[in-house]
């Protein structure tokens, strides 16, 4: 079985297909649309994608690639993020001068960053960053990263959990060009993933939302993306709790379909 993941060995992504997929051949993609397409054309399995994080909110590129593409939800997957302050053999937290990392990781490792007075250099991903300064071999710069990448590259955990909000998590989609398979994930396998647009209609959106509620099923998450090529039209991303394919939800979703010009059921988890 193939698995295919945005970045490089030790990235979020792929720590997070080597929990879901243990001992699955992993192959690395340099972006979302490529990982996407990999499963699309029938090269790869699985995607494993970050669909939303706890801290920075959702992952636009991906969600406008479920809402394009034609792949399938097949579960999600929660990663607890912990970064840690990484460097070479030797050095310390008083020899590090640089702290090279993803924006988000040194974002949210600001408070850390300005207490020590360190300069930042932006890195595609957090383990890239670990590989670059693995590589440079310099006590002064470290990289922000996992203890999982930190073990990969051979460096040292300087200081762990120097990200400021420790509740920190990255949710995972799992991708497949199947609609019914399940990939177990610990989750209770009921919440389904609607996305939609709305026709241009008086009220369309709130009669579409109302249907949930009507129907007994409760919305825990919403997001609204904006339509490449349609200037101001937007799209509704949705989680909903309850059950899932029996009649009720079949006359939910026709009664919804009717206030939209496009709905897709994306899985369940």
């Amino acid at each position: 079985m193939k698995i295919a993941y945005s970045g490089i060995e030790g990235a979020f992504a792929y720590i997070a297909a080597q929990r879901i997929f243990p001992g699955q051949g992993l192959l690395s993609f340099g972006d979302f649309r490529s990982a996407y397409e990999a499963v699309e054309k029938g090269e790869c399995d699985y995607a494993v994608l970050p669909i939303e994080n706890s801290y920075a909110g959702e992952v636009g590129q991906v969600t406008d690639l479920m809402f394009q593409g034609g792949l399938f939800v097949n579960g999600v997957y929660t990663l607890n993020v912990l970064q840690n302050l990484l460097g070479v053999k030797g050095a310390s937290l008083e020899s590090v001068r640089k702290v090279i990392s993803h924006p988000q990781a040194l974002e949210q490792s600001g408070d850390f960053i300005a207490a020590h007075g360190y300069a930042v250099e932006e890195a595609a991903n957090t383990a890239r960053a670990a590989k670059m300064v693995a590589e440079l071999g310099d006590v002064s710069v470290a990289a922000i990263a996992s203890s999982d990448t930190a073990a990969l590259y051979g460096l040292e955990i300087l200081e762990p959990g120097i990200n400021g909000h420790q509740d920190n998590s990255t949710r995972f989609a799992i991708l497949s060009r199947k609609s019914e398979a399940k990939v177990e994930t610990g989750s209770d396998n009921n919440t389904f993933i609607l996305m939609f647009a709305v026709k241009n209609e008086a009220g369309a959106l709130v009669k579409v939302l109302n249907k949930l509620g009507e129907f007994g099923y409760n919305m825990s998450v919403i997001h609204s993306r904006p339509i490449k090529g349609m200037a101001w039209s937007y799209y509704f991303y949705i989680e909903a709790e309850g059950e899932f394919g029996t009649e009720a939800y079949k006359q939910m979703i026709s009664e919804m379909e009717y206030r939209c010009s496009k709905l897709k059921v994306l899985g369940r988890f």
